[in-house]
């Protein structure tokens, strides 16, 4: 489906739509399956409720991943989550080149997971990620150089042993 075939009176075309971005980036910015299920969920139930106008589709992908965001720091922020113990799961993956890939990211803090899930699975520009994190530019590029340096080494180490 085209995001130019999305009809603003599609709720469900547009869920099916939007669902994966929402998803992948709730859990890059999580890193658990539970709390991406929890925030998924609100931001779907946001966009109900509220049925906002969008000018295009830009605009709409950029409320979605904003409100994205918005409920990640939310999530992380309540008392409830500061005062448990997170569980190790498993992740299903399709290839072995992804559970590798996962584990890698996994490794590199909060903010570098973000800034890397945005601007290559949602081919953001520095300048969009820089908007919607409410960061400076230069933050965001300095952020992304160094998440690929860390994840550089991370891989280089992983092939060295």
């Amino acid at each position: 489906m085209k995001p130019q075939s999305l009809r603003t009176d599609d709720c469900a075309g547009v869920i099916k739509f939007y669902s994966n971005m929402v998803y992948r980036l709730a859990f890059a910015r999580t890193g658990t399956k539970y709390d991406a299920d929890e925030i998924f969920q609100e931001v779907f139930l946001r966009y109900i409720r509220k049925q906002p106008v969008f000018e295009n589709e830009g605009h709409r992908k950029a409320w979605f991943i904003k409100v994205t965001v918005n409920c990640s720091k939310k999530l992380w922020g309540s008392a409830w989550k500061r005062k448990i113990v997170p569980l190790e799961e498993t992740v299903l993956f399709e290839t072995k080149e992804d559970i590798d890939l996962y584990n890698e990211l996994q490794q590199l803090p909060a903010k570098y997971r973000e800034v890397i899930h945005l601007f290559y699975y949602e081919d953001m520009s520095t300048e969009e990620i820089a908007e919607v994190l409410e960061r400076k530019n230069s933050t965001v590029r300095t952020q992304l150089t160094r998440a690929r340096a860390l994840l550089k080494n991370i891989l280089k180490e992983d092939y060295d042993v």
